[in-house]
């Protein structure tokens, strides 16, 4: 095919939507519960968004499983090698039949059963052997018990996980990775990437994790081999930066438009005001997205002048385009020092300083940016 990907994809998309939901367009029957509107047009957009939103669960239920790992350059799945012997034990003994499709009650009971199907590691001879491949100095004497080998078991896999991430860090605060860091940004802005919005996340965490100077956690969800998993979940900041004296709340967005301002708007103020009352030190927050809506921008700079009382007084939010915060990590590497927290602390100064003697939201941004590129000098 010759031509734009989206659209050959969309051409695609509507004739298998056609042919899927045939005896229903046949029959008119295209009205969808949450709308007025019962289109032709409507019908195979919502049934096309169903379908993208049940292909992204199955692909967060297969990672869940810890079995399988997720190339974002090559947009594929792999089994994870130190867990080829588990899925081997599984395609081998569990059947791939569907059961109970006609009784309810039997279907439920299955599904709720909390011992099926039986796995690699119900087996107390098979869970020893992993556990002894896996970590040889280990010593099981003793131990006969399944449920304290499975204990056991969680309990090494989370400390190598950490054990990991904490080599992960060491090696990013000596600036070993920022090539690769700087290169996954541009990949990202390219949407070269399976999941950008993880990507995006998972990279500025190691991006604020390079400029050093405070203790930077990440609230999304890693993998056993310490490999980004899922975003952090809606009640919480991205990423906390706690540098002593202050604290820092990190959001990310892939989203734009308008729709930046109705998903992001209220809850970053949130949870700065979250981070404020659990911390009881001064916080603010850095709000990075490939492209900042103008939106967004006016709302944030209002609330560096009104006082909020649920969000605990004023916020001072600064937001920053992707490309602004790549140059600042930029001037990080290049510079003869490491960065230290008075001067991530006097980006929000300056930020509150601009804001209270300017006259607009747009003199406002043009002059935070414009700092931002010389946050070093």
């Amino acid at each position: 095919h010759k031509g734009k990907y989206k659209l050959f994809r969309a051409k695609i998309l509507e004739a298998e939507l056609q042919s899927i939901f045939a005896k229903r367009i046949q029959t008119g029957k295209t009205k969808t519960r949450e709308s007025i509107d019962n289109s032709l047009k409507k019908f195979l957009k919502t049934q096309a968004n169903n379908m993208r939103d049940y292909a992204d669960a199955c692909f967060r239920y297969i990672r869940a499983t810890g079995l399988v790992s997720v190339s974002q350059t090559g947009k594929s799945l792999s089994i994870i090698p130190e867990r080829i012997g588990e899925v081997k034990y599984i395609l081998k003994n569990i059947e791939r039949e569907p059961v109970f499709i006609n009784d309810l009650n039997q279907y439920k009971n299955y599904l709720g059963n909390s011992e099926l199907p039986r796995l690699l590691t119900d087996d107390t001879k098979k869970l020893k052997h992993i556990i002894h491949k896996e970590f040889p100095s280990v010593n099981l004497t003793g131990i006969t018990a399944i449920s304290e080998l499975k204990d056991l078991l969680a309990k090494l896999v989370s400390e190598r996980k950490q054990g990991l991430i904490s080599r992960q860090v060491t090696e990013l605060k000596e600036c070993g990775k920022y090539d690769e860091i700087q290169a996954t940004f541009e990949q990202i802005k390219q949407k070269e990437l399976y999941d950008a919005p993880l990507m995006l996340e998972w990279n500025t965490w190691r991006a604020m994790t390079m400029l050093d100077g405070g203790n930077i956690l990440a609230n999304l969800s890693f993998d056993d081999m310490g490999n980004p998993m899922t975003t952090a979940s809606g009640n919480t900041s991205d990423i906390i930066c706690d540098y002593g004296n202050f604290m820092l709340s990190v959001e990310v967005t892939m989203s734009s438009g308008q729709r930046q301002y109705e998903m992001e708007g209220e809850p970053v103020m949130r949870h700065l005001g979250q981070l404020k009352t659990s911390s009881g030190k001064p916080c603010y927050c850095l709000f990075i997205a490939p492209n900042i809506n103008k939106a967004c921008i006016a709302h944030f700079y209002v609330l560096h002048k009104v006082n909020v009382e649920l969000y605990g007084g004023k916020s001072v939010i600064v937001p920053l385009p992707l490309n602004i915060f790549q140059k600042m990590l930029e001037a990080s590497h290049n510079s003869s020092h490491t960065p230290i927290p008075a001067q991530v602390l006097n980006i929000f100064k300056k930020s509150e300083e601009i804001a209270n003697n300017c006259a607009s939201e747009i003199i406002w941004y043009e002059k935070i940016t414009q700092f931002a590129l010389r946050w070093l000098d």
